[in-house]
């Protein structure tokens, strides 16, 4: 890394080892630590959770000067000998972007807690079965919840419901072992397709796909690509969650808690 230049200064996590000294260091891998990315540079680590609404965008040639300051959405660049380089953005007020820079990813707290990864080959029905033993949780918390299962987010667990054709608000620990089974093979299947389809696709095209390929999420209203269903919607304070009745709760839809508070 030629020249490091953080932007957006809330963005930063830590102070020690300091951001500039990544300068002059050789990149010898990139990573993923569950929703983390990382950027391994001779001993030190960048390493990035994006949130909702950021992005890493590679440059074939950036400015040699430093950016900007101000409003923008440039949270940080870095520069690599021969002019090319990165840039961390975050668009949106809502600021939820986070950088560290340790000398192991397991000094990031969001990593240290991570549970396993679910497309690592090590991630086998008998793990996932002790991971929902005895958890008195819906399952579409437990699949989002990062300490048991790194990863996953609110889309995916949408689409992985859906294609186990089970209700968000199960119990985990009433999981019969036939629907831990269908869960976990749908699990791998879903992620892995998701991946497969986004490979090689330049940026400009990551959202669409990733919206084209989605069966439920964020299709409230639309027919269920399954069985024609209508695709209903249950919403929380800051987030919701998209599902169909026909394919996972015996035709009977879910009641919405935010609507359910307002007409108390």
């Amino acid at each position: 890394m030629e020249r490091v230049y953080p932007v957006a200064f809330h963005a930063l996590k830590t102070y020690d080892p300091a951001v500039g000294e990544l300068e002059g260091r050789r990149v010898g891998g990139v990573g993923r630590y569950g929703k983390f990315l990382g950027v391994e540079a001779e001993g030190l680590h960048l390493v990035m959770h994006l949130a909702r609404a950021g992005w890493v965008r590679w440059h074939d040639e950036l400015p040699e000067g430093p950016p900007k300051g101000g409003k923008g959405p440039l949270a940080l660049r870095v520069r690599m000998a021969g002019g090319g380089g990165f840039d961390v953005t975050e668009a949106g007020t809502q600021k939820h972007l986070a950088v560290y820079v340790v000398r192991d990813p397991q000094q990031v707290p969001g990593i240290a807690r991570l549970g396993p990864d679910p497309l690592d080959a090590g991630f086998t029905e008998e793990v996932f079965a002790g991971l929902l033993r005895g958890e008195r949780r819906q399952v579409k918390g437990v699949l989002r919840d990062q300490s048991v299962i790194a990863g996953i987010g609110n889309a995916y667990s949408d689409e992985i419901l859906h294609a186990a054709k089970m209700s968000p608000f199960k119990l985990a620990a009433a999981m019969t072992p036939d629907e831990v089974a269908r869960l976990h093979e749908v699990l791998g299947t879903t992620l892995a397709d998701a991946v497969e389809r986004s490979r090689g696709l330049p940026l400009r095209d990551l959202k669409a796909e990733k919206k084209s390929g989605l069966r439920v999420h964020g299709r409230r209203g639309e027919p269920c690509p399954v069985c024609g269903d209508t695709i209903r919607e249950v919403s929380y304070r800051d987030s919701s969650l998209q599902y169909c009745p026909t394919c996972q709760t015996g035709g009977k839809p879910l009641a919405d808690r935010r609507m359910s508070r307002l007409l108390k």
